[in-house]
């Protein structure tokens, strides 16, 4: 079993450096007026393993549950939902942070807010501002279709 960390720890490295490259792309390609990722020249993991995404908003009731509903039956991607409010359903961690791959928050202040409470530990994870409003219920059809158009268009997806 302990073989096994040091070949998880390289694997994650690895695929650390491949989202860092991809968020970079696209912070440039979003400067530059280009659109990026297009599912071409979609950077692939190694080993077709499956992106880790870390849905946020502040409550975790309507907006990044909602996220997590949408994106979990995906074949290359696994999803989890956090809040930043202190009475969130479930309220974002370290640990959900080290484990996601990208993280999508629905607005500015959610991405201030991990920044301020979690620097260290999301400083290497893209984080990816959706400017989604909190005027939807949960799996609300307008929600839904702009969580598929605005995460697909980032991860490349169809």
């Amino acid at each position: 079993m302990k073989e096994d960390r040091p070949k998880t720890k390289e694997k994650r490295e690895k695929n650390w450096k491949l989202l860092y490259l991809r968020s970079e792309k696209l912070a440039r390609a979003r400067q530059l007026g280009i659109d990026y990722p297009n599912p071409s020249s979609r950077p692939e993991i190694e080993d077709n393993e499956p992106l880790n995404l870390l849905f946020i908003c502040s409550r975790n009731q309507w907006r990044s549950p909602t996220a997590e509903a949408v994106w979990r039956n995906h074949p290359d991607l696994r999803s989890r939902s956090a809040g930043t409010s202190p009475n969130a359903r479930r309220r974002v961690s370290a640990d959900d942070i080290r484990w996601a791959d990208a993280i999508f928050v629905m607005e500015n202040k959610h991405r201030s807010r991990l920044q301020a409470e979690f620097g260290r530990v999301v400083a290497n994870t893209p984080v990816h501002v959706l400017d989604i409003p909190d005027e939807y219920q949960y799996m609300d059809p307008e929600l839904v279709d702009l969580l598929k158009a605005s995460v697909g268009s980032i991860l490349g997806l169809p």
